[in-house]
């Protein structure tokens, strides 16, 4: 069992910014020449979440709007207090998200759905320069 770990940075807009990254994780894994195993594929921050949609026009719309209505930004939340910078429903929205997904793959293709793609979501207040990190279990 071989264990390889790769990052790549992305650009984001901030304001629940939706990043289709299917094509970098699936490109870590070509380079690293593993066949069968794992990828976790790893947001880091507070403020960001990796999970897996149907990236889509509808979905794009339909998925910030959901966060708008279970962690809404014209709300008082106490971390806004603590350190000013009107984030706090991005940790909310991003602890909701999660910060990490694990994917199988075989024969160095990713066991995804037809529809389905990984997604970066970036839930901050600001556009950021983001950290993804990659790491594959598996055998070459």
């Amino acid at each position: 069992m071989d264990i390889e770990t790769a990052s790549f940075s992305i650009s984001t807009k901030g304001n629940c910014d939706i990043i289709d990254i299917t094509g970098q994780v699936q490109q870590i894994i070509n380079d690293a020449g593993f066949v069968e195993g794992s990828a976790l594929i790893f947001a880091g921050g507070s403020t960001a979440g990796i999970t897996t949609i149907e990236y889509e026009p509808g979905l794009l719309k339909d998925y910030p709007a959901f966060f708008s209505r279970i962690a809404p930004e014209n709300i008082t939340y106490q971390h806004d207090n603590t350190w000013h910078d009107g984030n706090g429903h991005a940790h909310v929205r991003a602890s909701i998200q999660g910060a990490s997904l694990t994917v199988p793959f075989n024969n160095g293709s990713m066991l995804l759905g037809t529809w389905q793609q990984i997604i970066f979501v970036d839930f901050d207040n600001r556009p950021r320069r983001r950290e993804v990190v990659v790491q594959i279990t598996g055998k070459k």
